[in-house]
């Protein structure tokens, strides 16, 4: 009698815990319990993505990070796509640049390579926003530094350059500015 009222409070205990789902097995009058967790997603509120050591002018990217900050990705990309067709280009005032044509810029420039080496960070960053389930990503942070720079022939050094991107949910942000 006591094996078959030890059943009965073990099937009682688990039918009143009904969060951990359990599997019995009874080999000579034992219960073997195994718990099965489940897995929980859940949506990542930013992703980032860098570029670390570049071979572009850092002085390039850090216009080309103001001309895409606060931009969706996909408007980010096709801006700096346009500047390597050569039909837009990055505006880049204080560096006295001459005047542009076209929607009453000031001076600006075309920096072919720096837009190549950031269409592929902004790409991952896309790519990264995807995996996370960022629907609607803006990007919030764009910012260029300068990098360690590796000597060249003659004494001169490289230029190179960090890249850090960084996108939230647009939905989230309408509110803040």
């Amino acid at each position: 009698m006591n094996k078959t009222k030890e059943n009965k409070i073990e099937k009682e205990v688990v039918a009143k815990d009904e969060s951990l789902k359990v599997d019995e097995k009874k080999d000579d009058s034992k219960v073997i319990k195994k718990e099965v967790a489940k897995k929980k997603i859940v949506a990542k509120e930013m992703v980032f993505a860098k570029g670390n050591g570049m071979s572009v002018s850092p002085k390039q990217c850090i216009y080309i990070c103001k001309a895409i900050l606060k931009k969706n990705p996909d408007a980010a990309i096709a801006k700096l796509q346009s500047v390597v067709d050569g039909k837009g280009f990055i505006p880049m005032a204080g560096l006295e640049v001459g005047h542009r044509k076209g929607k009453g810029m000031a001076g600006g420039r075309f920096p072919i390579n720096s837009c190549k080496a950031v269409i592929g960070v902004v790409k991952q960053l896309v790519a990264n926003a995807v995996v996370a389930g960022i629907e609607n990503p803006v990007i919030v942070i764009a910012k260029s530094d300068r990098a360690s720079a590796p000597f060249r022939r003659d004494g001169r050094k490289a230029k190179r350059c960090n890249l850090y991107l960084e996108a939230r949910d647009g939905t989230k942000l309408v509110g803040k500015k």
